[in-house]
């Protein structure tokens, strides 16, 4: 089976893309996999185009502890399935996404939304997410998602991949909160007697007397997946015969059993634990399995245990990254995790019962020890690529640890290289799922062990893939935590203050934004000095949420100081002083001083015409807002000249159908139909609107809103049915494409009534 990696593919020019697309991480299959014609009949057949099948356990362990029936096989189920039907050139579309959150979900739908509609990633991943989730409903081309170990329903809230060319494969570990109506769940259950025997044959071929007493051990497991991969791992790594491991077992489980019967597999699993330590070279390999326990169960990038925490947890920091990852190995030679080798780093693999099984087994008081331990270790391995450079209280890019990290070996002894810049998506996806499922577990642990810097690289990594609201409510919590754990005057709690500040703008929630905005510049103002860099910087973001909140006027006095400091401390020509010049003109705009506007934004253009030159991006952008407001200021030769010149110099730059160069000309359009050029703006209209259904695509937000603007332009030359058939066809879209509330389908339905009403 193909356990590659699978990288959203590469789009050809102008957002073409090459077919087949795959997108995710599909796990490999299983030494001595098989297909469960028995246990798992007519899958195959379920998932015809347009099913979306849940695959749940049929049965679920009963009270608190582990759920031994839980690791039933699904996601080997689910990859061979994928595998087998990509194999057979039924998909043109395969995506494979560890669904463990919510987060998860919509980083693995936006990272398919560029790989399949060949789209900007550009844009906030709900954005991308939701057009995605459109775009499945109406393609002709067959594809399948796979959402594997998806933790709830609600986190599919808006998001339900269904179309009648699609497939949707779902492994949870309950049937609970499917709607019967949406969904079909089918229950596995364990192995048949023949597919037991049949795996457990399969294992056991290097030593075929190994294989006596097969029979008894296979009727003595019951069939349990789990308890026959931790049985053979055992007796395929020992001199043990069948025989002789349930002969083992009995005697384990008469010293475990005390109050009712316990699964197989909760017997299995402490055999595979104590085999685990006789099999090590170097000493007890328990804490790497603790370690993992307390991570996102499905991928673990291997890197997390070669990290200095992670050796100084297993041995005091007396091994190397190599005998560090022969301790993992170990643990997949006693059936404890698996290894997938192929992606680079290799990943780990455990069960949940496993997992919850080795919770609940470490002793209280080493249980903040294993908390602490593992959210440095991701820390520290996070990759370095994908950090960015995190925004101090006082300006200051805080210290961060360690990230060098020695080299990890693969289950083959292969390098993993060190600093490798082939990163893909998915390893940064792999990377927040760990974070997230430690600080949900760990609870106040993280902030009370010290090890709080793991919330605020989740907190990096969510801004990273503009997972807006999520990374708002992160956020958040992380400053409340800050706040309650280090007090409000701390670096670190004003650092997530400052966080939160953005991310509640970028979400659109700028009133929440300013108090925390105040917050962080008071400090700033008072620790550094009002002509600090830092807090120069942090004024001109204040300014632009009171923008955002409709406070133009505050917004300007703020902005101008913002704009005097930086003229005196670094001077006229540096860029971050035209920025805020820039930013006060736009101020001055919001608040209804056209006449101070146009001065400024013809300050701003010539003084980047001078400093950055004609052809540079933010120099046509000025240009551009001075054509803006002199269209709004009714001045419609200036508009024009304006607009002209921007669309010739990003036609040199840029090209003639790039995104800003259409935006220009929709603009140019604009200005012409607003001086009553109709025939010439029509042109334009049409022009602009097919490029960017060429290039955008046509659900496209931006295509969208243009669909309007000529609809407006057809009714305003007397093509009234035209218009009204263009309108409704792109209410349908944004009802189709956009979330709930977005204005431009609110724009495309007034306009609708507007036209139909005039009509009727």
């Amino acid at each position: 089976m193909n356990n590659q990696v699978l990288a959203p593919q590469a789009s050809g020019p102008h957002g073409e893309v090459a077919w087949p697309v795959r997108c995710g991480l599909v796990p490999p299959l299983a030494e001595g996999f098989i297909s469960r014609p028995e246990s798992a009949p007519g899958l195959a057949q379920a998932m015809a185009p347009g099913a979306v099948v849940a695959l749940t356990p049929a049965r679920s362990s009963s009270g608190p502890g582990p759920d031994w029936f839980g690791s039933c096989g699904k996601t080997q189920l689910a990859a061979y399935l994928a595998e087998s039907l990509w194999k057979a050139r039924e998909l043109e579309l395969l995506v494979w996404i560890t669904a463990t959150s919510r987060a998860a979900i919509l980083a693995g739908y936006a990272s398919a939304a560029v790989a399949a509609m060949g789209v900007d990633a550009a844009g906030d991943a709900e954005s991308l997410a939701t057009r995605f989730v459109g775009w499945l409903a109406e393609t002709d081309r067959s594809w399948m998602v796979v959402l594997d170990g998806l933790v709830s329903p609600w986190d599919l809230d808006g998001l339900w991949p269904t179309g009648p060319t699609g497939r949707t494969l779902i492994t949870a570990a309950a049937a609970a909160g499917f709607e019967p109506g949406r969904v079909r769940v089918l229950g596995l259950p364990g192995f048949s007697r023949r597919e037991a025997l049949s795996y457990v044959m399969d294992r056991l071929t290097e030593d075929r007397g190994q294989r006596s007493g097969a029979i008894d051990l296979v009727d003595h497991l019951g069939g349990e997946p789990l308890a026959l991969v931790q049985a053979s791992s055992v007796i395929g790594n020992s001199t043990l015969s069948c025989r002789e491991y349930q002969d083992v077992f009995v005697r384990k489980l008469d010293q475990v059993a005390r109050a009712g019967q316990p699964s197989t597999a909760a017997i299995s699993w402490i055999l595979s634990v104590e085999h685990s330590d006789r099999l090590s070279e170097t000493g007890p390999v328990q804490p790497m399995l603790i370690l993992a326990s307390w991570l996102d169960c499905n991928r673990i990038p291997g890197t997390v245990f070669t990290s200095p925490s992670a050796r100084a947890y297993l041995s005091g920091g007396q091994v190397s990254a190599e005998q560090a990852w022969t301790a993992v190995v170990t643990l997949e030679r006693s059936g404890l995790l698996t290894i997938d080798p192929a992606p680079t780093p290799p990943t780990v693999m455990i069960t949940s019962a496993i997992s919850v099984a080795v919770r609940s087994a470490t002793p209280p008081d080493l249980v903040n020890q294993a908390v602490n331990v593992a959210a440095r270790a991701l820390v520290e391995a996070w990759p370095q690529e994908e950090q960015p450079e995190a925004r101090g209280a006082r300006g200051v890019v805080p210290p961060r640890a360690s990230t060098e990290q020695p080299e990890a070996r693969g289950a083959q002894g292969v390098v993993v290289p060190r600093g490798s810049t082939e990163r893909q998506s998915w390893l940064s996806e792999a990377f927040r799922s760990c974070a997230i499922s430690l600080t949900q577990l760990a609870g106040d642990r993280l902030w009370t062990g010290g090890s709080h810097r793991l919330a605020f690289r989740l907190g990096e990594s969510l801004e990273n893939v503009q997972l807006t609201a999520l990374t708002a409510s992160h956020w958040s919590q992380v400053a409340a935590a800050s706040d309650r754990f280090l007090g409000p005057g701390h670096p670190e709690s004003l650092a997530a203050s400052d966080h939160l500040a953005g991310a509640f703008l970028a979400a659109g929630r700028a009133a929440e934004a300013l108090p925390w905005f105040q917050r962080v510049l008071a400090d700033r103002s008072s620790q550094l000095g009002p002509e600090h860099p830092a807090t120069i910087a942090f004024e001109m973001s204040f300014g632009k949420a009171l923008i955002a909140v409709g406070r133009p006027r505050d917004a300007a006095t703020v902005l101008d100081r913002a704009f005097r400091a930086y003229e005196k401390v670094r001077g006229t020509d540096d860029l971050d002083t035209l920025d805020a010049l820039d930013t006060l003109a736009d101020a001055c705009l919001a608040a209804g001083e056209s006449t101070d506007a146009i001065r400024l934004y013809r300050r701003v253009l010539a003084e980047r015409e001078r400093v950055q030159g004609p052809d540079d991006q933010q120099t046509l952008d000025s240009c551009q807002k001075l054509g803006d407001i002199y269209l709004r200021s009714k001045k419609f030769k200036d508009a024009l000249a304006n607009y002209k010149r921007v669309i010739e110099g990003r036609e040199r730059t840029l090209g003639p159908v790039h995104p800003a160069t259409i935006e220009a000309r929709d603009r140019l359009a604009s200005a012409y139909h607003s001086a009553g050029k109709m025939a010439t703006a029509l042109r334009l209209y049409e022009e602009s609107c097919a490029d960017s259904e060429r290039i955008l695509g046509a659900d496209h937000p931006d295509t969208l809103a243009r669909r309007i603007q000529l609809a407006h332009a057809l009714y305003a030359v007397g093509r009234i049915g035209d218009a009204t058939t263009m309108l409704r066809e792109t209410v349908d879209w944004c009802e189709r494409m956009l979330p709930p509330g977005d204005p431009r389908a609110k724009s495309a339905r007034e306009s609708l009534i507007s036209i139909a009403g005039t009509t009727a």
